[in-house]
Order: structure tokens, then C-alpha cells, then sequence
């Protein structure tokens, strides 16, 4: 039989709210077998580049990361928000590691190709080695994932945190028996935004294909639902999307 292990993404809105950060460490602290968490931090990461002159861009809700925007998500991403997020870890008795991609070799990827956008240092994940995040679990350490990769050749990558997480548990789904879970703010998916209670409970690739769209889910929800669905697709056993006090 194998042993549990829980992959865990938290966003941005969950780490900028005391309130559901003080859920999640909870969360944390109760949750049974091995765990491993990928975080983001977009929102810290444009406001620390507002706050030094350098505009966020960004094209349908993605970044633009160009070079000066690099040194400033790889400063935010895995310095200032992974470390905080280690030490309220170790505050509660949960001992925690921070990484990036490149730390162990544990993520490698390549800069996207220039098709229709230039995103510039974004990286699309080609590996994930989960023999050393295996390694890290069963030493009874948590691995705490920053979203930035490495590409082998001294380069830095901005790599979207849903796929990062997704790419992890696939990768650790033939020795541990794994759950995927995005942290929201929400409840879950909802059928109607303005009704906050209205949870689909479970979903299908052709259900979330049809309420795309219909426009019912947009925007941040698609990747998680995307990348969901291929994490079921390469061996895990339960994706949730769930409110971050349900965990």
C-alpha cells in the first residue's frame, strides 16, 4: 500500500489574508502523511514592482516576465514570500524547506517559445525530479515550492504555480498515493459567481469545456481546472478545489 502524500497550492490571496493563512497553517498542522506545498505571490510581486517604478505587465491575466521583471519575481517568489511562508511553518512545529526549481534540480524547464506573445522568461516544466522531493518527504521534511524553474544553463524561470503543483504530484503518483488541492479563497467552482454557495461539486474536461464557454468559469479558475484534470489523467487519485478552511 502506499503512503499518502498531499500536494497543496496556495495563491497570492490566501497568502495576503491573515485570516485564511492562520486556516491554512492550521490545516497544515492537522493533515495526515506527507505533504508538499507550492505557493505563488503575483499580487506581492506587482506590488513590489510598483513600489520601485517598474509597470506589471501583463496579457490576459499573465505575466510578461522580461528581464528586470525576473530579478524582481525571483527576489519576491524565493526570497520574501517562500521564507515568511517557511518560518510561520516552523513557528507550528512543521518542518518546513524552502525551494525553487533550480534547488536540488528539482524543476527543470525551458523559456517558452515566441508564438503570437513574447513572455519572455516564463518556463514551460520539462522535468520534475521526484526522487529528491521523495527523498525530502520521507525525511519527514516539507518541501515548500516557490513558482520558478530552472533551465540548466544558469537561467532563472517564472512558471505558473497550478502547473508547477500538478507537474509535482504527477511526478510522486507512482510511489505515494496522491491528492492534489488548490487552496481558494472560495468555496470551490461555482456555477454562479454572485452566488457564493453554488458549488459544482465534481466536474468533468467536458463540463468545464462547456461552461467556459457558456462564460460561467473564466479567467484564474481555467488553469486550475486544466491542469486538474491532466493531474488525474498522469496517476493522481483526488483533485479538490476548495475553500482554504476546508482543507
Amino acid at each position: 500500500m502506499k503512503n499518502q502524500l498531499t500536494v497543496y497550492k496556495i495563491g497570492g490571496k490566501i497568502i495576503d489574508n491573515p485570516t485564511h493563512m492562520k486556516a491554512f497553517l492550521f490545516g497544515i498542522k492537522q493533515s495526515k502523511g506527507h505533504k508538499i506545498i507550492v505557493h505563488g505571490g503575483g499580487n506581492t510581486a506587482s506590488k513590489v514592482m510598483n513600489q520601485i517604478g517598474l509597470k506589471p505587465k501583463m496579457i490576459d491575466g499573465r505575466r510578461i516576465t522580461d528581464a528586470a521583471a525576473l530579478e524582481i519575481v525571483t527576489m519576491v517568489y524565493g526570497g520574501l514570500i517562500n521564507k515568511r511562508l517557511v518560518a510561520q511553518l516552523q513557528s507550528i512545529g512543521v518542518n518546513a524547506i524552502g525551494l525553487s526549481g533550480a534547488d536540488g534540480d528539482i524543476i527543470r524547464a525551458h523559456k517558452r517559445e515566441v508564438r503570437e506573445i513574447d513572455y519572455g522568461w516564463v518556463g514551460d516544466i520539462d522535468e520534475v525530479n521526484g526522487k529528491a522531493l521523495s527523498a525530502i518527504c520521507k525525511n519527514e521534511n516539507v518541501p515548500v515550492i516557490c513558482p520558478l524553474t530552472h533551465d540548466g544553463n544558469g537561467h532563472m524561470l517564472n512558471t505558473n504555480a497550478d502547473t508547477i503543483a500538478s507537474q509535482v504530484a504527477i511526478a510522486l503518483a507512482q510511489e505515494f498515493d496522491i491528492e492534489l488541492v488548490f487552496c481558494f479563497e472560495l468555496k470551490g467552482v461555482l456555477s454562479n459567481y454572485d452566488d457564493k454557495q453554488s458549488v459544482i461539486p465534481e466536474i468533468s474536461r467536458k463540463d468545464a469545456a462547456q461552461m467556459h464557454n457558456k462564460g460561467i468559469i473564466n479567467d484564474g479558475m481555467i488553469p486550475k481546472l486544466k491542469n486538474g484534470f491532466d493531474a488525474l489523467e498522469g496517476g493522481v487519485r483526488n483533485v479538490f478545489i476548495k475553500h482554504v478552511e476546508d482543507i
